[in-house]
């Protein structure tokens, strides 16, 4: 061996990594955004089908409304206080005659409820959601399962 070979050995430049460093991370980006652009359906996305519009009120079967007569009641004792209330029974069609023939015990649950209501409780705005609900559940345990859908109040009035 002589001294120029041992010289050549030594003047050859280390092979960089860097090249193929920079490769192997562009590779695992492109992968990835290319997965993102398929899976989110930004490329190769099947063609979407325009969604029939759909009325927001669904046909369903007539309401048929029940009128109550109206109720007058006295809050409190000796108090000059009247709530005057009237509303009405959204009730299955073929339970119409039914329900009417109840309606002298739905009168009685009612006025007894709102004569039992505290005062300060009726003239919260907020509570008619719960005066109408708890109503409305001692119609229906009056006329029966099925009968009666829905209480409307048509007139809540303090005086």
């Amino acid at each position: 061996m002589s001294d120029t070979d041992i010289d050549e050995d030594q003047t050859k430049p280390a092979k960089s990594k860097k090249g193929l460093l920079v490769g192997v991370v562009g590779a695992a980006l492109l992968g990835g955004g290319a997965y993102y652009a398929v899976n989110s359906g930004m490329v190769l996305a099947p063609a979407q089908e325009v969604a029939e519009e759909k009325p927001i009120i669904e046909e369903t079967e007539m309401a048929t409304f029940l009128p109550l007569t109206p109720i007058l009641v006295s809050l409190g004792t000796g108090s000059a206080n009247q709530l005057r209330f009237h509303a009405e029974l959204e009730v299955e069609p073929t339970k119409y005659e039914a329900v009417e023939n109840l309606m002298p015990r739905i009168l009685d649950v009612l006025n007894g409820y709102l004569r039992a209501v505290d005062i300060g409780e009726l003239k919260d705005p907020a509570a008619l959601i719960k005066l109408r609900a708890q109503m409305l559940r001692r119609v229906q345990l009056v006329t029966g399962g099925g009968h009666v859908r829905d209480l409307l109040i048509t007139e809540f009035v303090l005086t």
